[in-house]
């Protein structure tokens, strides 16, 4: 904007000045500039046509002195040292950077402190304590690996470096959400099947460059080692508490032998088995005869636990004769006397009875049962007559 209006005030002044816009007049100065109109008489030829004057002088104008007019190179001409240059000829605007104090260009310290910046930013890389980088050839060839700590490489784009944390645990549930995952049993019965699989990356470069697509290959190697190791067990077994176990050890060591023959570079750290039911479309069945084998089995135990308690109580018994007839070997006629005395004390302590020793009486009488008998009295009222 600055430009243009300095064109148009340009414009305007060499319009306002004395040069003839019809052309004509003479030239004169060093600088070719035309003059006014020249008075009359002064060369002039009666039979030459007197030019016509210019509108924009005064009446008289042949009075004034000559005065030159702007031309159009003036317009365009760049300003001296009293001022910036506004415009260039052909060439256009230029611009120019300030100096410093010694004359010369910031330029040459302007790029060396850019490439500075840019070798510093693309050659030194930190690596944090649970990362490694993996160092290639212009984005491809693989070069070298790099450990937690300061590293140096070689600028981009001659060397590229990507870094990728190789001791965080990764967890994947198989399946996905809330889906079925139905397993064949070694019974040839289905199991509603999810499981949990944790895992890390233990070699970077093989994890990055022998496989395609790492995290699937770990989820087929999971899949194909729980389908393995579940085919090997019934139903019940796998239900269990104790079966749950079993799977999981078996399912980790076959999964990390596939993936240590494909050489991935994963390690498995883990198998959780989160869930093992039956289909749901048999599962109200299914607990139908999970109650009735609940049942059979509380029979069972019951069962052997009262034949324990026999056994035990006969096994007593025999011991307790033992002792005795050990003793009875040893005094016959004591042994027999006392066992006749504990024998009629357990008759008679659980009978009625009344025990008189008086001379006189007869040796039995029914007290008992004439007291039975016997009226009992009647309750006098309180304060009868």
């Amino acid at each position: 904007m600055e430009r243009l209006g300095g064109f148009i005030e340009r414009i305007g002044l060499a319009m306002a000045g004395k040069k003839n816009p019809w052309g004509g007049g003479a030239k004169g100065g060093d600088d070719g500039g035309e003059s006014a109109d020249p008075p009359a008489g002064e060369g002039d030829s009666p039979d030459k046509p007197r030019p016509p004057r210019n509108p924009w002088l005064p009446e008289g104008g042949s009075a004034e002195p000559p005065r030159r007019s702007a031309r159009i190179e003036d317009i365009f001409k760049t300003r001296g040292p009293e001022g910036p240059r506004r415009g260039g000829g052909s060439g256009g605007p230029r611009f120019t950077l300030p100096s410093r104090p010694d004359g010369k260009s910031w330029l040459p310290v302007g790029l060396a402190a850019v490439a500075g910046i840019w070798l510093f930013w693309s050659s030194v890389h930190q690596v944090a304590p649970r990362e490694q980088a993996l160092v290639t050839w212009f984005g491809g060839k693989y070069s070298h690996t790099l450990n937690p700590g300061l590293n140096f490489t070689l600028p981009w784009p001659f060397q590229t470096v990507d870094l990728e944390s190789v001791s965080e645990i990764r967890s994947v549930k198989i399946p996905d959400g809330n889906a079925e995952k139905l397993i064949l049993t070694g019974d040839q019965n289905l199991v509603d099947l999810s499981y949990l699989i944790r895992w890390n990356i233990k070699d970077l470069k093989q994890f990055r460059f022998r496989l395609g697509k790492p995290q699937d290959t770990v989820l087929e190697a999971a899949e194909t080692a729980m389908r393995q190791s579940v085919a090997e067990l019934d139903l019940d077994t796998v239900i269990s508490g104790a079966g749950r176990a079993e799977i999981e050890q078996k399912v980790r060591t076959r999964m990390q032998a596939i993936l240590d023959s494909y050489k991935a570079g994963v390690a498995v750290q883990g198998i959780e088995v989160v869930k093992t039911d039956p289909p749901e479309s048999v599962v109200d069945a299914f607990r139908d005869v999970s109650a009735a084998e609940q049942n059979a089995q509380a029979a069972i135990n019951g069962a052997r636990r009262y034949s324990q308690q026999l056994l035990a109580q006969a096994q007593g018994d025999a011991a307790r004769f033992d002792k005795i007839y050990a003793e009875y070997r040893l005094a016959p006629e004591v042994t027999r006397q006392r066992l006749y005395y504990e024998t009629m004390e357990s008759v008679l302590s659980k009978t009625n009875k009344t025990v008189i020793e008086a001379q006189g009486v007869t040796p039995y009488l029914p007290l008992d049962q004439l007291q039975r008998r016997a009226p009992q009295p009647q309750a006098q009222p309180r304060g009868g007559q």
